[in-house]
């Protein structure tokens, strides 16, 4: 077994594993343990009661994160016109068309976020063994494919935070920076608890949220008491 280091030994002191923390205690613990000399990011990973291989128990949505991500995200619309002009009006970093697609198939994917117009999509349906494993294929269901794309700018760029359950049934999404004050990190987790609880698929039987745990990128994983987050 290896050996912990002097850090992570220390990060874990005063963590028990077994034991369920109101929401407040989980936040304010994983804020004083996050002790790299960069600004941490806060995720929370939640253990949902699906099996995603079945389409009827796929999880997946967007939620405006109240406090904001914390990310810079650099964000490419497909868009041509008029369209093309108000993405670059709202602040995306990366439009285009053709000659966007000829980039991405070469290989340059400088952006985190991928946005297009509808009638872009025959267009973009072509990237999908590209951007598909990345995540970044634009989907309707999660707002990326849209007439409106100045607002799907903003609100890529002001904290919108797109999660999907992975094959082992876990949600993992960033909510904050360690630099965020405990309250903001707080708010950004209901709000994320909220949205997945709403993206319950029909199929889910039983308990839908078995268990949810927050931690920063260095620190260890805090389980929280769902009892205490009385939104969700």
């Amino acid at each position: 077994m290896a050996k912990l280091g002097k850090r992570t030994t220390a990060a874990r002191e005063g963590v028990d594993a077994k034991t369920l923390y109101p929401l407040d205690d989980a936040v304010k613990m994983v804020k004083e343990r996050a002790k790299a000399k960069f600004d941490e990011t806060i995720e929370l990973a939640i253990n949902l009661g699906v099996d995603p291989r079945h389409a009827d128990q796929m999880v997946r949505g967007v939620v405006e994160l109240p406090n904001g991500s914390g990310r810079t995200v650099r964000v490419a619309v497909f868009a041509k016109g008029d369209k093309a002009d108000e993405a670059k009006a709202a602040g995306a970093d990366i439009v285009g068309a053709e000659d966007l697609m000829e980039e991405v198939q070469g290989g340059k994917i400088d952006f985190d976020k991928c946005i297009a117009t509808p009638d872009m999509m025959p267009l973009v349906g072509r990237l999908g063994k590209v951007l598909g494993p990345r995540n970044l294929m634009p989907n309707p269901k999660v707002g990326t494919v849209t007439p409106d794309v100045g607002e799907a700018v903003k609100s890529a760029k002001g904290g919108a935070v797109e999660f999907r359950v992975e094959k082992a049934g876990i949600v993992h999404a960033g909510v904050g920076k360690a630099s965020f004050s405990e309250d903001q990190i707080a708010g950004n987790v209901r709000a994320l608890l909220n949205a997945v609880q709403k993206a319950k698929p029909t199929g889910a039987k039983g308990t839908f949220m078995k268990k949810v745990a927050l931690s920063s990128t260095m620190g260890p994983g805090v389980k929280i008491d769902l009892t205490s987050v009385q939104d969700a």
